[in-house]
């Protein structure tokens, strides 16, 4: 046999190994393929059967989208502020130490067609937001802030840039208090910004089987200081608190209802003024003292967020270290200085 006949041999037998090799490798894909679709469609399919939303542990049928949250004003001339009765969770605190609050809503469930007045950023905010697994919406920030979000720290939507017009100005209102947006525009954009939509955040535990551990009705002082002063009324019967701000009752403009939560968290945290009397700087990384009213009950405890700027969680534990559990529902975290004051009393 010739040499050229020999290498043709060898090349055709090569060939035919390799188209056999193939075929089969091309078939144990298609069965892993099918096999990891298949469980990722059982998997899918037992979230879809409890339909449990993380934060209020309520089923819902955006249970799984992923939180976003949206910087909110509390100055006087934004209320009644659109969209609050709505959040599953607000986190609010000063932005000026002893002074003026803002607030951070947290929407998962459910999706307003209007939310405002949206306001800036402020970097103490964004570890917050980062530990709910949020996509972070504000109208521009204060340095310190956009310094983080620039960087890329977290999905944001930015309304000084507005993608996707997610942002709009309404004109019963002067600026700058007069932006607002909505889930379906902040989905929106987000989706086209390419950010990630479905939740990871691992959630908060709640109760089985809440009852009222009180009759009567009782009241929860938050000693923010004039116009942002806050107080709730606990009653036993709807096992939930109604919120008020400044003496009047919290009312969301959408549905003209008194703004009513079935939890509420003090947590105390020092702060101190940088930059003059623009802004401040509050220690919510860490761990400090804690009180959880729910059920018209007190709990004293600790809250704990690890690392610096990480996706840690915010827990809330007991005084025998046990996560606190919530009553299903809607949460407000107060974030408290620690010479303001907070009183529980029965009525």
């Amino acid at each position: 046999m010739s040499k050229k006949i020999k290498i043709c041999l060898i090349s055709i037998i090569l060939v035919v190994i390799g188209v056999i090799l193939f075929w089969q490798l091309g078939e144990r894909s298609i069965v892993i393929e099918n096999f990891e679709s298949k469980e990722m469609k059982e998997a899918s399919e037992a979230n879809n059967e409890n339909q449990i939303n993380p934060i209020t542990g309520l089923r819902c049928e955006n249970y799984n989208r992923r939180p976003i949250a949206v910087m909110l004003a509390e100055d006087p001339i934004t209320r009644p502020l659109s969209g609050i009765s709505f959040a599953d969770l607000i986190i609010e605190m000063p932005v000026i130490t002893g002074s003026i609050t803002r607030m951070m809503a947290v929407f998962g469930c459910e999706s307003p067609a209007e939310i405002g007045s949206v306001r800036s950023a402020r970097h103490d905010f964004i570890p917050l937001a980062m530990g709910l697994d949020a996509i972070y919406a504000h109208w521009g920030g204060s340095h310190f802030a956009l310094d983080k979000l620039n960087a890329g720290i977290i999905d944001n939507i930015d309304a000084l840039k507005n993608p996707y017009n997610a942002f709009w100005r309404k004109s019963d209102k002067p600026a700058p208090h007069n932006g607002f947006t909505s889930i379906a525009r902040l989905v929106n954009a987000a989706q086209k910004l390419g950010y990630r939509l479905v939740n990871k955040f691992e959630g908060y535990p709640h109760l089985k089987n809440p009852k009222p551990a009180i009759d009567s009705k009782a009241k929860l002082t938050v000693g923010y200081s004039g116009h942002y002063k806050v107080y709730y009324i606990y009653n036993p019967k709807t096992n939930s608190f109604k919120r008020w701000r400044d003496g009047m009752p919290e009312i969301d403009k959408i549905n003209q209802k008194q703004v009513e939560v079935q939890n509420v968290v003090i947590m105390w945290a020092a702060s101190r003024q940088i930059e003059g009397p623009y802004y401040n700087d509050v220690d919510v990384e860490g761990t400090g003292g804690a009180l959880v009213y729910r059920n018209g009950e007190e709990i004293e405890g600790t809250w704990e967020k690890k690392g610096f700027y990480k996706t840690t969680k915010l827990y809330f534990f007991d005084k025998e270290g046990k996560e606190i559990e919530f009553v299903p529902g809607k949460i407000w975290i107060e974030i408290v200085e620690p010479y303001q004051e907070v009183k529980w009393e029965l009525l």
